[in-house]
């Protein structure tokens, strides 16, 4: 069982790693599947060299993991318990919109 201060951990690390829109470009391009430097820089108009740093933080909060291929590295999201947790943050936070009723019919957010 996680403890306050490894949950804070936890969302330090998440945080930190979301923080930054390159790194969060990177997150929403490996939630679609595994993804190789080279692709990723190509698919976000980044040189190499700024997606290897930015996958190594990723990487060190724990958020995605590598599997070496040959001579290719592929990097993944590190778990599908955290792809499934960020697609619903996503929905949860991205899909609000102001004018639209709650799709929760038990939601009390809207009374």
């Amino acid at each position: 069982m996680l403890t306050i201060a490894s949950r804070l951990d936890v969302m330090n690390r998440l945080g930190r790693a979301m923080a930054d829109p390159t790194r969060s470009r990177i997150l929403l391009t490996l939630l679609d599947g595994p993804g190789y430097p080279a692709e990723l820089a190509q698919a976000l108009d980044l040189s190499r060299t700024n997606v290897s740093n930015h996958l190594a933080c990723l990487r060190g909060c724990g958020l995605i993991v590598a599997a070496i291929e040959g001579r290719r590295t592929r990097y993944e999201i590190a778990d599908p318990h955290l792809t499934l947790g960020l697609m619903h943050l996503l929905d949860a936070v991205v899909a609000v919109d102001e004018g639209a009723p709650c799709m929760n019919e038990t939601c009390e957010c809207c009374e």
